[in-house]
């Protein structure tokens, strides 16, 4: 039998509308859209299918909102009786791929997450950042960039996304000198539009609280191979993935590596669960042309009748 693995996106991959054509469909996802809205005191319904996009976009909303869809999409597949063989997800994504591992709760990932989305905000506000994606550049060359760079400034690597995008975040002039020295060495630099620097030093102010917060839940041992972030590698201790999640605010999100990692774990089925198809771009983008892989993402009724129908 193929492996199957769920990847989860995370801050990116939100558009109005997200959730709604199973929210209509299931009371099921009714049910979680309400335990989210309780738990953080948001109106998440409304914001994830009415928006405005700038509310949305907001920090504070997009954390809880993005996690109750992906939890959304998540509950939706496994109703049909399809589980994980493995499981990764990208920053914020990684705290459904600990529901969906068994790790935490539904409750307790919507609580980890808006937890986690105000000490960013507040961090945010307190130093302007600035994340950029550089292509076309291996992480051995960014990385040199960086260290260079690092010298006048904060800038770190955030996300090394494929083998040659690579996302960069500090400080603005940091970043923007990262970026012009990237150009320079042939690679093409895209500001992102966010409203801080995450995975960066300058959020730092928001680990120890998050980290006391975080050991005030209960992990479980992992149903399913958990891919981690921080390290790119599995673990199936919770403690030890308690301790790597209090890391995964400021380090970089080794995604590349992980999708090796899941290659290297023989999957073959991978499902991105949740909103937008930016995983599975990306995924396309890594895994070998003749790797016998099967790509779904699974976010609306049709997306769900054709997975079923063609990945179980």
């Amino acid at each position: 039998m193929p492996k199957t693995a769920f990847l989860f996106p995370g801050q990116g991959s939100q558009s109005v509308g997200m959730g709604h054509d199973f929210y209509q469909e299931y009371d099921f996802v009714r049910e979680i859209f309400e335990m989210a809205e309780e738990t953080t005191r948001l109106n998440l319904a409304k914001l994830c299918f009415k928006g405005p996009m700038e509310d949305l976009t907001a920090t504070i909303n997009l954390q809880p909102a993005v996690t109750a869809v992906n939890l959304a999409c998540l509950a939706v597949i496994v109703k049909e009786g399809v589980k994980p063989d493995a499981c990764a997800g990208h920053s914020l994504g990684e705290y459904t791929a600990l529901c969906a591992a068994g790790v935490v709760s539904q409750e307790d990932a919507i609580k980890l997450v808006h937890r986690r989305a105000e000490l960013m905000h507040r961090e945010a506000m307190k130093r302007q950042g600035a994340m950029h994606a550089i292509l076309g550049l291996p992480i051995e060359k960014i990385t040199e960039i960086v260290t260079t760079v690092q010298a006048e400034g904060v800038v770190s690597v955030a996300n090394h996304n494929t083998e040659l995008q690579i996302v960069v975040t500090g400080e603005p002039e940091a970043v923007d000198k990262v970026s012009a020295l990237a150009v320079e060495q042939g690679g093409k630099s895209v500001p992102l539009k966010v409203s801080g620097a995450w995975h960066s030093a300058l959020i730092k102010g928001a680990e120890d609280e998050f980290t006391e917060y975080l050991y005030s839940f209960a992990f479980n041992p992992p149903q399913s191979l958990l891919v981690l972030n921080v390290t790119a590698d599995v673990s199936m201790d919770p403690i030890e993935i308690q301790g790597i999640m209090a890391r995964q605010l400021c380090s970089p999100v080794k995604w590349y590596d992980s999708m090796c990692r899941l290659k290297e774990e023989a999957a073959e089925i991978f499902v991105e669960v949740g909103p937008g198809q930016v995983l599975t771009g990306i995924l396309k983008k890594i895994l070998p042309r003749d790797y016998p892989a099967r790509i779904f993402a699974v976010n609306n009724m049709k997306q769900l009748e054709q997975f079923l129908k063609e990945g179980t």
